[in-house]
């Protein structure tokens, strides 16, 4: 148990409790000493729980056997290229 540390925290229950009945979101102090509004954490909160549920998609660096095989297929060239000369 710690004593002496005073927090404050948002609780957020899970509409669909299949797999989490809740999520708690500890409040950080400048963010209380600022005066932010009750409707500005919950709503920062909801961001964050939608947030997590979206997938990126994958750029052009994220295919690496595509660059693997470019690699190859130039080498193959220059390969070729030095051996005709």
């Amino acid at each position: 148990m710690v004593k002496g540390i005073s927090r404050q925290v948002i609780v957020v229950r899970s509409p669909d409790q299949k797999l989490f009945e809740q999520a708690i979101f500890i409040l950080n102090d400048e963010a209380v000493a600022k005066g932010v509004t009750d409707e500005m954490l919950l709503k920062s909160a909801d961001k964050l729980l939608r947030g997590s549920q979206k997938t990126k998609k994958p750029g052009i660096f994220m295919y690496g056997s595509v660059w693997a095989c470019a690699g190859a297929l130039l080498t193959g060239l220059v390969w070729l290229l030095t051996s005709l000369i």
